[in-house]
């Protein structure tokens, strides 16, 4: 018996030792997995709430607002909102509207609002000033969407010399596309009365007769042509290339959530699709943001006076077209002596977000 004992005690002790020098023992005591789960799920959390790495699809819970105009050009990112573009690529985004570049430049800086859609000369200026922003996505062209539109009396910018001329003062297409114009005639913003106003105000105002002529868009451009007495002495489409217009983000939210990024520029792009393959719904849609008076004179305005960007347009403007647009404002805003150093276009434009999700 004591043999017995002996050889039993000897086997489990074998047993025990080559237990504990062999696998891992696929049960653990129930505290242990109980911590070990707390652990792995801490883990979890925390890389969830860490900004994601270069090249991560991490897509931001919350609200993202973009910030812009009623510029016809920009209101397929409406549409996008409307339809549910955003969502199906898993951002929740929302337009706000803004006249003022001033108030959504402000706004931005605030981080009240993620991105906001302007011209690309106005992306300067806000770089220029020290707003940590790129520009990822490009929206559309003017081509013959803004117009500088006179008293008939009036023939060309020269004549423009001592009258008043409403306009935004504070950046923007209007801005940048009328200092163009008075360059090229030898002329200075202080060679007219300029009067500060949005531009949907400033066309409003010719309108009603309270100015002499207006940097401004449609629908006024058409309005003045049906209002005798009235012209449009000249529009975008006879200066190709020069107002552009781009989606520019924090830099800080690009970073943190490039998935969100790339949700809003694949809801544009749906959202061009939807244009074409739904019009009639789209235009009415669009038409309810611009304040045109129908879908049928939004259709036409967006069909012959802008082009829109699509994602092929996108891929092949980012190549080297939108830094060459950019760096001609640059040079126009040194000139004029409105910024004092021109920022680098290669770094405040990036095309890594370029690309559809599927």
């Amino acid at each position: 018996m004591k043999k017995f004992l002996a050889l039993f005690f000897a086997l489990t002790m074998t047993t025990a030792l080559l237990g504990g020098c062999g696998s891992k023992s696929t049960e653990a005591p129930d505290s242990q997995a109980e911590t070990t789960k707390t652990e792995e799920t801490t883990k979890t959390a925390e890389t969830t709430k860490q900004p994601a790495a270069e090249g991560d699809l991490a897509f931001y819970e919350g609200n993202t607002i973009i910030g812009q105009s009623s510029w016809i050009g920009f209101a397929p990112m409406y549409l996008a909102e409307q339809k549910g573009f955003f969502k199906n690529h898993g951002a929740d985004v929302s337009i706000q509207l803004f006249e003022s570049k001033t108030d959504s430049k402000s706004a931005l800086m605030a981080k009240r609002i993620q991105g906001m859609s302007t011209t690309i000369d106005t992306h300067v200026l806000n770089k220029a000033s020290g707003m940590d922003i790129s520009v990822v996505l490009a929206l559309d062209t003017s081509a013959g969407g803004d117009g500088l539109i006179a008293k008939s009396d009036l023939k060309d910018v020269k004549s423009l010399a001592g009258h008043t001329v409403a306009l935004d003062t504070t950046g923007g297409a209007s801005y940048f596309w009328f200092q163009y114009l008075l360059q090229k005639e030898g002329m200075t913003l202080d060679d007219v009365q300029a009067v500060n106003m949005s531009s949907g105000d400033a066309g409003a105002a010719f309108i009603a007769g309270e100015v002499d002529a207006a940097v401004t868009w449609e629908p006024w451009l058409s309005k003045a042509k049906e209002t005798e007495g009235d012209s449009v002495m000249i529009d975008s489409s006879a200066t190709p290339g020069i107002i552009l217009d781009a989606l520019a983000m924090d830099n800080d939210f690009i970073k943190s959530y490039p998935g969100t990024v790339r949700a809003i520029v694949s809801g544009w792009y749906d959202a061009l699709d939807y244009i074409k393959s739904n019009p009639e719904d789209a235009y009415k849609i669009m038409a309810e943001y611009t304040g045109n008076d129908s879908g049928d004179s939004l259709k036409a305005a967006m069909e012959s006076e802008i082009e829109l960007y699509d994602e092929a347009k996108n891929l092949s403007y980012f190549e080297t077209d939108i830094y060459t647009i950019a760096d001609m404002a640059s040079e126009l805003w040194i000139d004029m002596g409105l910024i004092n150093e021109v920022p680098d276009s290669k770094k405040m434009i990036t095309g890594d977000y370029l690309e559809r999700l599927k």
